[in-house]
């Protein structure tokens, strides 16, 4: 008989799912399993509760897209009572793999699947305890007795062999709270159920963007479908001067949902171990961001749109990015997004993908573990010239957000400003924001807005940052820092006082990137690089440096894969 090992899970959304099901199919009977959920219920996370979503959110996934749980969505949805469905407006004699789910409804999901998995659990001897309502204030490493001490926000206390980290999302709070007409998120999204009658200022043009978008027309507003079948929005009495502006670094929008041909985005594709030793062997010790390039993107769109191929077969990464976001921003954001949504209606009518968009998502899949292995000069092109296009082009934005936003540019409620990258917003005097900004004619311009919502997405959190204090007191994390290729530039840089460059113990030259040092199976590096294998770390704002790209239920799903390889193996 082994001896019990004791996991504690921090965290009860989507992370954990995935990780938990791991544990299941695994028959680790050894394992006593206990999971610390600030919430309620089990499975849906921030996102697909109403801490994240309300009934006109929806996913951006489909059903055909999401990594296997214990029964398919199809299956699912012909056991949730009539009532519910039409809440969503929904008919299971019409549904199929195809549609894209509400959120709520899609937590729904989640929770019902961690349900079933609780029950498998049960079924084969897996002993699992889970402590609901319950927020974690620290957790404290015991390399003494080979132990994690979990403190709860309560106070209380909880000893385990191993921890996996699966907090998910965080968004810290600056002046929400202070400043009247101030969100630093639009989360929970009740709090954007308000009357404005003057104009909004949304900081960014992401989904999560178009959450607040959403909200926030909801309540100012109805939308309708005219005779044609077009959605039209008409402001309420209340609300005649309601309008929002999208305050958009380069006044892009994200790019509309289409069909995919490969509906889990390229996992077969990633690079193996091997692969990456191999080019680490023939570039002083780094992955080449260059080799990523043109295996896992142009050698892809050349097998599969010859094409499209010949245009961009000459071009490296930078003159790919500036062939693709010329196109972009020659043309008016709201004109571009109605050719894309036609072009994206065609391609869910025809099953057939537009492919470079498609294998542009399994690039940022495909660099998202092996980023650690590139040099510093290759991170920090990635973070300035591809990033800024693979965060619009895959952020998939569903047909009826797409519509949603038509419609209000049709009415006059909604437009995109581009404010550049040094733009700058602050607290006004007494309430809501001032924005400064230099606009596309080169002026500098100062606008006021009464209400606020930062809408740039998740922040990667600075190591500083990260919520437990005694794993960075004590050393058990470390920085996430990646080495120059170059260490004359990165002196060079160091001296300069440019950012982010640190001189580490060894005398060499490091970016220093957001969050915390992991290795490829998610356990935590002390500042000697050694791997905690007490510690394992999924929650995506710790690790933003080392994993730039978070692909939401396909990273959990990978993630685990990479945790299980070492988490059964004894101590």
């Amino acid at each position: 008989m082994k001896s019990k090992v004791s996991l504690g899970i921090l965290g009860g959304g989507p992370s954990a799912l995935f990780m938990y099901k791991r544990l299941v199919d695994a028959e680790l009977h050894h394992f006593d399993v206990t999971i610390y959920e600030k919430s309620p219920c089990l499975g849906c996370g921030m996102p697909y509760s109403a801490s994240g979503a309300e009934d006109e959110h929806i996913t951006n996934v489909s059903a055909n897209e999401i990594p296997d749980l214990v029964t398919s969505i199809s299956e699912w949805i012909d056991t949730v009572p009539s009532s519910i469905l039409n809440r969503y407006n929904i008919d299971p004699e019409r549904f199929n793999d195809y549609k894209v789910l509400p959120r709520l409804l899609f937590g729904e999901y989640l929770k019902d699947q961690f349900e079933l998995l609780r029950q498998k659990a049960k079924l084969k001897g897996l002993n699992t305890t889970i402590y609901y309502n319950s927020s974690i204030d620290d957790v404290v490493d015991l390399p003494e007795g080979k132990k994690v001490e979990v403190v709860l926000t309560n106070g209380k206390k909880y000893i385990h062999d191993r921890v996996v980290i699966c907090t998910g999302h965080l968004w810290p709070k600056k002046f929400e709270g202070k400043v009247e007409g101030w969100f630093d998120s639009p989360y929970p999204p009740d709090k954007l159920a308000i009357e404005c009658n003057y104009t909004v200022a949304v900081r960014g043009s992401s989904l999560t963007a178009i959450d607040a978008i959403r909200t926030l027309s909801k309540h100012n507003g109805v939308f309708e479908r005219g005779t044609d079948g077009k959605l039209v929005y008409t402001a309420n009495k209340s609300s005649e001067q309601f309008k929002i502006s999208m305050m958009s670094r380069n006044g892009l929008l994200p790019a509309v949902r289409f069909h995919l041909e490969d509906s889990h985005l390229g996992k077969g594709t990633i690079l193996s171990a091997e692969q990456i030793e191999e080019n680490k062997a023939l570039n002083n010790g780094f992955l080449s961001l260059d080799y990523v390039f043109e295996h896992n993107f142009k050698e892809l769109i050349r097998k599969q749109d010859p094409i499209y191929y010949e245009k961009i077969r000459d071009l490296n990464m930078e003159g790919f990015v500036e062939y693709v976001m010329e196109i972009r921003e020659k043309l008016d954001p709201f004109i571009l997004l109605k050719a894309e949504y036609r072009e994206a209606e065609k391609s869910i009518q025809r099953r057939t993908s537009i492919y470079w968009k498609e294998l542009l998502a399994v690039l940022s899949f495909t660099i998202n573990y092996p980023a650690k292995y590139f040099s510093a000069e290759d991170t920090i092109r990635m973070q300035k010239v591809l990033m800024p296009l693979i965060s619009i082009v895959i952020a998939f934005v569903p047909q009826s957000s797409a519509e949603t936003l038509m419609a209000l540019y049709d009415a006059g409620r909604l437009e995109v400003i581009a404010v550049g990258d040094n733009s700058e917003v602050n607290p006004g005097e007494d309430k809501g924001a001032v924005y400064s900004y230099v606009d596309k004619d080169g002026i500098n311009q100062e606008k006021y807005f009464e209400l606020f919502v930062d809408c740039i997405g998740q922040p990667h959190l600075a190591y500083e940052e990260i919520p437990y204090q005694s794993l960075l007191a004590n050393q058990t994390f470390s920085k996430a820092l990646i080495r120059f290729r170059d260490q004359e530039l990165g002196k060079k840089m160091h001296l300069n006082n440019e950012k982010n460059i640190h001189r580490g113990l060894d005398n060499c030259y490091y970016l220093t990137v957001p969050g915390v040092a992991i290795n490829d199976y998610f356990q935590a590096l002390d500042a000697f690089n050694v791997a905690n294998d007490r510690i394992y770390v999924m929650a995506v704002p710790f690790i933003g440096g080392f994993n730039p790209d978070y692909s939401g239920l396909d990273f959990c799903e990978a993630a685990s894969a990479k945790i299980m390889k070492t988490l059964s193996i004894p101590q």
